[in-house]
């Protein structure tokens, strides 16, 4: 597993536990967890479920080293699931694309070369075409993405890069997981640091925020990160290729946002006066999101996800109001786990 020690791949350990499908799991990390905790030699859980190999797919170095090493420690897998990404540095896009588009090549040729016959690839909502409501789409909506969203040309050009390996390779067989917003409550403080930045009053999420700013007309779909690993193990076991939607089915708008940030308190903005105040920030430095973030939020498709009702057997366990719910607590209180990407806030216990 590539990218092993984010969001999504805490939330796939913890399903291998005490799997007995999957018999042994390799972690592959720019940065593993700490090998030693407390007073002892081992692991945090989950992360103790898998060995770990230290490699960054977006390394600076000689390209075929990477490749090479990559493959080294994939050798012999069944399949291979693919999950790094990167939101930042924010403002360096050459760094985000070394990492999203030329990573995800080093990984399918390292896959290749080490004769992997399933690959597993986290997509997202976010590389869809702008829908024109909120009626569900399936996975045949267009891929073209929303242009002025870094992170939505990233999840495009991936693809790309993938439909063209299924070209090459037909024997390869390769899927894509295309989820909704992926939170959960070990992932707040990671939140907060991606989307909401330092100056913003996470210990004050609840009744105590004086109201929640929200673009009119703006809606989210979000899915729990243990729901995105559930859906991923049966793409593995059941060797699935091609795309799968993954979300809660609930759409949630502004006021039930506000219902739980704010005591219900809601300040809707028009789409333009929200997308100018980020961009100041993002141009100040002072958020940690582009304007082109609030673009992707107002286009992107409801997600329909029979497919993977159908051929993962494969329900959400939480809707998207539970999972929102459960990230803002995790926000609020600086959540996050020993794995560095999910550091959580100074003072707060991992888990």
């Amino acid at each position: 597993m590539i990218g092993a020690s984010g969001n999504v791949g805490t939330a796939l350990l913890r399903r291998f536990v005490d799997d007995p499908t999957i018999t042994s799991v390799v972690g592959i990390a720019r940065r593993p967890p700490p090998q030693r905790v407390l007073d002892t030699d081992d692991l945090p859980a989950p992360y103790d479920v898998a060995g770990w190999v230290r490699c960054d797919v977006a390394a600076p170095a000689d390209r075929d080293l990477t490749v090479n090493r990559l493959a080294a420690a994939l050798a012999g897998a069944d399949a291979v699931v693919h999950l790094a990404w990167a939101l930042h540095p924010a403002h360096d896009r050459a760094a985000q694309r070394r990492t999203n588009v030329r990573g995800t090549r080093v990984v399918a040729d390292a896959v290749l070369r080490a004769g992997v016959p399933h690959l597993v690839v986290a997509s997202s909502v976010g590389v869809y075409s702008p829908a024109p409501d909120a009626e569900p789409r399936s996975e045949d909506w267009p891929t073209g993405g929303v242009r002025s969203s870094a992170y939505s040309a990233d999840k495009v050009a991936a693809e790309r890069v993938l439909d063209e390996i299924e070209l090459l390779h037909p024997d390869l067989i390769v899927a894509r997981v295309r989820p909704a917003l992926v939170f959960q409550a070990v992932a707040g403080r990671q939140v907060t640091r991606n989307f909401l930045g330092a100056l913003f009053p996470a210990r004050r999420l609840g009744r105590e925020l004086p109201a929640l700013p929200w673009p009119r007309g703006l809606k989210l779909q979000a899915v729990h990160a243990d729901d995105v690993a559930s859906a991923i193990r049966e793409v593995v076991v059941r060797r699935q290729r091609g795309a799968f939607n993954v979300a809660a089915d609930d759409v949630l708008r502004g006021a039930d946002l506000a219902a739980m940030m704010a005591g219900g308190r809601l300040r809707e903005l028009s789409p333009t006066v929200a997308r100018a105040v980020v961009a100041a920030a993002w141009h100040a430095r002072l958020a940690p999101v582009s304007p082109g973030w609030i673009d992707l939020a107002a286009s992107a498709p409801v997600l329909d996800c029979t497919r993977a009702h159908h051929l993962l057997g494969w329900q959400p366990t939480r809707s998207s109001a539970e999972t929102v719910g459960e990230v803002v607590a995790g926000i609020a209180r600086g959540a996050g786990t020993a794995s560095p990407p999910l550091r959580p806030r100074r003072g707060t216990s991992p888990g």
